[in-house]
């Protein structure tokens, strides 16, 4: 059988179906011994002793040097460990905020998981504020929890935001390619409008520009362009910013 690496890299790009498997057994050498190349499965790409199976329908993504994952268009969202996400307060209990996250369960998110908060200087959290903040714990067997600050307790960006603006939902796949180095969709939107834009892992984006209409129009071009091809996107940018629309 092929590698792994010799079999993914054939289908890099291509669309994968759930069921699809690899395996990752390298040749025997010569004393007869048996090795396997250590591979990183990323999204959609689940590991089985010494195969890969493809769990989710999607195109394989590959990253030097031994990543692989699934770039899938689904928008269920699973939380993860370490991702960042835009919530919405929903309840207070105690010392804990209910935090509606689009996952099949509330995120809890203590008061004290904010940038300079104490027992006496609790931040000033209301239900239906936004809220930007990181997993810490998520998994199947426990409820997801919610910081709003860094390893060294800043807030770096995280915390209650969006006084103004809309919030809207995309998917997943367009999620991360608005959060890829030097998006091409969100260097083509910056020559229209200024704007200010917070995306959240869980597929919900936050836009603010100087008008209402320009925000609208803001939203209309990136949920238009999740279908686009790069030529179709910045023809219609071009025409936008040329007020012909």
């Amino acid at each position: 059988m092929d590698t792994i690496h010799a079999c993914f890299k054939e289908k890099i790009g291509e669309v994968l179906l759930p069921g699809d498997v690899f395996s990752f057994r390298l040749p025997e050498s010569g004393d007869g011994s048996i090795k396997t190349e250590k591979i990183i499965c990323g999204p959609g790409l689940r590991r089985n002793g010494e195969e890969v199976q493809v769990c989710k329908s999607g195109i394989l993504r590959h990253k030097q040097p031994n990543m692989y994952w699934i770039d899938s268009q689904q928008r269920r969202y699973v939380p993860a460990k370490g991702e960042s996400v835009i919530g919405v307060v929903t309840s207070k209990s105690g010392d804990i905020f209910k935090v509606d996250v689009g996952g099949s369960e509330q995120a809890s998110l203590s008061y004290l998981a904010f940038e300079g908060a104490t027992k006496r200087n609790r931040p000033n959290v209301q239900v239906g504020d936004l809220v930007y903040g990181q997993f810490t714990i998520a998994n199947k067997d426990m409820e997801p929890e919610l910081v709003c600050i860094d390893s060294c307790g800043r807030a770096n960006g995280m915390g209650v935001f969006g006084a103004d603006g809309l919030l809207f939902k995309v998917s997943l796949g367009l999620v991360r390619r608005l959060l890829a180095p030097q998006s091409e969709i969100i260097k083509d939107l910056e020559k229209i409008f200024p704007f200010e834009l917070v995306v959240g892992m869980n597929g919900r984006v936050w836009v603010k520009a100087k008008t209402v209409q320009q925000t609208l129009i803001v939203t209309n071009l990136l949920e238009t362009s999740e279908n686009m091809t790069s030529q179709q996107r910045q023809t219609l940018f071009k025409r936008v910013a040329e007020g012909s629309l």
